[in-house]
């Protein structure tokens, strides 16, 4: 026979066990959220023409770009001292607006993911991804 006193200790450990499985619960749910997020990139390559020192037309890849984050050509970044990039290929996954000024400023045109391009008249020396 069960005393009054020993289902009133059972019922006590039961809601202890569900309050600290909930503590738990919520401990985890908060540390989750509190982790911040890694930068998201864009998947693939994006590809451009330059010149080199030599004058001839080298190409550059730029690999899983950043997203959200302006990238200026190193290669064209001063343009007291070099010419433009042309004829970008955008085989990202995202969005590439290429700019004619360092700096994602200046005129700007969007290359669609996977098969934007440009010809060698689309100028740029920057670029950021959506």
């Amino acid at each position: 026979m069960l005393s009054h006193l020993s289902l009133t200790k059972a019922k006590d450990n039961i809601a202890m066990r569900l309050r600290d499985t909930a503590v738990a619960s919520l401990g985890a749910l908060f540390l989750v959220l509190s982790v911040p997020a890694s930068a998201s990139a864009a998947d693939g390559q994006f590809q451009y023409t330059y010149s080199g020192l030599d004058g001839r037309p080298q190409v550059a890849v730029v690999d899983d770009p950043d997203s959200r984050e302006c990238i200026t050509l190193p290669e064209v970044a001063d343009p007291a001292s070099s010419s433009p990039a042309h004829s970008p290929r955008n085989r990202t996954d995202a969005y590439a607006k290429v700019f004619t000024e360092p700096n994602c400023t200046g005129d700007s045109f969007t290359l669609r993911p996977h098969t934007g391009y440009g010809s060698e008249r689309l100028k740029l020396r920057s670029v950021i991804f959506s």
